[in-house]
């Protein structure tokens, strides 16, 4: 009945629609597999993309061909770019998307795509043979042959739903869990394990209080995520806030003895970064409130998610709870929040390329690998896709570099350290975060790409080259050209900063702290005049780079440091057991998960800088 495809992807969330394409993009043949073809791409949880390094993740995934940032500039509501008062490492573009939008657009472009084809029944097996995954079984007993396999199940796989003293089978609220392929792996040799994530009710916009809250509007000149000719947001729905209270606390403590959460009927470890609101009130007893964002899921529903609010007590007390929070006094409820409970396995069990140890040609992605986040997700499926498509081609992987995208920061933590808990990105994993901004990951990026085959990318590599010679442009005139003091001394006496006695050049001006690029073009009128020519994104990056040389450089020189360790190699079949200047712990946690290079094992928890310098005197270095 099916042809022999090249890679078949298991699940359509936002890592498998992105695996699809990057497969497909690649030039292989893809099935792309769901239980439910009209949830392709469903935002499950909060209506947004991007935020604090997630949104340079977003960017990262455009850079390398994805998806994401397409779809979200062409659905989002609002933009703002979080943490300008910050450096430019910390800048994180974010957008509120519309829910139904974000899915039929994704799925408009999937089904555009000629490479790709769609089956919608639930994958209850792997074909497994010699060792190498050959395809997928359905649960009709179907058999659907394939190069290669990819599994991106989210919180499908044995889901439970937790409401309360509430329990009931589903991989997400009104759709069932997906069953046996967590059986048939452990069968095979994988370790499992339980995760936990939530979701908050869902309001009747027309019965909120609008007045009394606090509004959060978009950007005054709203950016995208994308480096395409995608459109420019005109027209922004504004967020809101509002706040907890003592009072919601303590009528929410009245559910606590029939909260799943602290009565132990919830065995998987939830987010620590984004608690539910009893865990909230639980950890941290000394406030008295929480912030609560309350944001539109789309431009013509009046349905509203309460960000901050994600809970599994009884819906009695949810409903109770939330009219006492300003501006909710006469709240609607559409649907109660819950937590739900999923198989995920430990990512150690993964090479850098997201394939199986146990398994070749089996790839997982997504919050099978214990991460939360559409963007974490979609960046590890796109990495998937694209190495599914090498591997069978008997190609390198593609791998990234910590010091090349946060993408490669996410998935060298997850192999090297594993998690225990639901994994997510923030600036402050990233070593190198000035080299990883989010105005950069074209430059850095999409080169790449277009080195190992992916296809399409003709007008972005020309964008590339053409924004770096705005930039050098751009740096070179500030380099050569002067300032008069009688045109930047007024700016310096306003920002309390010494007096120039004789002309500079334009760049020692800028670097000088509290002046910035604009600031600096309303002084001086030819400098203005020159930069009109350029693009904005181009003048912001040259600024970035003159103004943050010093900490670049020394960034630079940490990354060739670093791959003077990445460039020694470590056989596959090392045997670490024979070294007994090794502590225990280095040598259990190295032949688990079996590094490539010295760079890599000095990343392994448990693995200190002795053991480091033991396996380098032993490799002859």
């Amino acid at each position: 009945m099916f042809p022999e495809y090249d890679v078949i992807v298991v699940g359509a969330g936002h890592a498998g629609c992105e695996a699809a394409v990057a497969a497909a993009n690649m030039g292989s043949k893809v099935m792309l597999a769901t239980m439910n073809m009209q949830t392709i791409a469903q935002m499950s949880c909060n209506p947004a993309m991007g935020g604090v390094a997630k949104g340079q993740i977003v960017r990262e995934i455009d850079a390398l061909g994805g998806y994401s940032g397409i779809v979200t500039d062409h659905t989002m509501m609002q933009f703002r770019m979080l943490n300008r008062s910050k450096g430019p490492a910390m800048w994180s573009p974010r957008a509120q998307s519309d829910r139904r939008l974000f899915a039929r657009k994704w799925r408009n472009m999937l089904e555009e795509h000629p490479n790709v084809d769609f089956w919608q029944e639930m994958i209850t097996g792997i074909i497994v043979k010699d060792g190498i995954a050959k395809g997928a079984y359905t649960s009709m007993g179907l058999e659907i042959p394939a190069k290669a396999v990819v599994l991106t199940n989210g919180t499908f796989l044995n889901g439970l739903i937790h409401i309360g003293e509430k329990q009931f089978g589903g991989g997400r609220a009104g759709e069932r869990a997906s069953k046996g392929i967590t059986a048939q792996l452990v069968e095979l040799g994988f370790e499992s394990g339980r995760m936990k994530t939530g979701t908050p009710p869902r309001l009747d916009g027309r019965s909120i209080n609008w007045d009394i809250l606090e509004e959060q509007p978009g950007d005054e000149n709203p950016s995208k995520f994308s480096y395409t000719d995608t459109p420019q947001l005109t027209k922004q729905h504004p967020c809101h806030i509002t706040y907890t209270s003592q009072e919601v606390h303590d009528v929410l403590k009245t559910g606590f003895d029939r909260s799943p959460m602290f009565n132990g009927r919830i065995r998987g470890l939830g987010p620590r970064y984004c608690p539910s609101i009893e865990d909230k009130i639980d950890r941290f007893a000394e406030r008295d409130r929480h912030q609560l964002f309350v944001e539109p899921e789309g431009w013509d529903t009046c349905e509203i998610y309460v960000n901050g609010f994600s809970s599994s007590l009884p819906e009695d007390v949810q409903y109770k709870a939330l009219r006492k929070i300003k501006g909710f006094e006469n709240a609607k409820m559409f649907r109660p929040g819950y937590a739900i409970e999923y198989d995920f396995f430990p990512p150690t069990q993964l090479r850098p390329s997201l394939e199986t140890r146990l398994v070749k040609n089996l790839f997982f992605a997504g919050q099978i690998n214990g991460t939360t986040g559409y963007e974490e997700a979609a960046s590890q499926g796109l990495m998937a896709g694209i190495n599914a498509h090498l591997t069978i081609k008997d190609k390198d992987a593609f791998v990234l570099k910590r010091s090349e995208a946060y993408i490669g920061v996410l998935i060298d933590d997850l192999i090297n350290k594993g998690t225990k808990e639901p994994y997510r990105m923030f600036t402050s994993r990233a070593e190198y975060r000035i080299l990883l901004r989010q105005d950069n990951a074209d430059l850095r990026l999409t080169p790449l790409a277009q080195k190992i085959g992916m296809q399409g990318l003709e007008s972005r590599l020309a964008r590339v080259a053409e924004k770096q010679a705005e930039v050098d442009t751009i740096e070179k005139y500030f380099r050569s050209t002067s300032a008069l003091p009688e045109e930047v001394n007024p700016l310096l006496e306003e920002k309390k900063s010494s007096l120039l006695k004789q002309k500079v050049k334009l760049h020692s001006v800028l670097i000088r702290p509290h002046l910035d690029m604009e600031s600096i073009r309303k002084f001086v009128p030819s400098l203005d005049q020159h930069l009109q020519q350029f693009d904005a994104e181009s003048i912001e990056l040259a600024a970035i780079n003159m103004k943050y040389e010093g900490y670049i450089r020394k960034e630079n020189e940490m990354v060739e440091k670093m791959n003077r360790l990445e460039a020694v190699k470590i056989k596959e079949d090392f045997d670490y057991h024979q070294l007994g200047s090794l502590s225990a712990e280095a040598r259990e946690k190295l032949s688990q998960i079996k590094p490539h290079t010295i760079g890599q094992a000095s990343r392994i928890s448990g693995v200190s800088p002795a053991d480091i310098s033991v396996l380098l005197i032993h490799l002859g270095r």
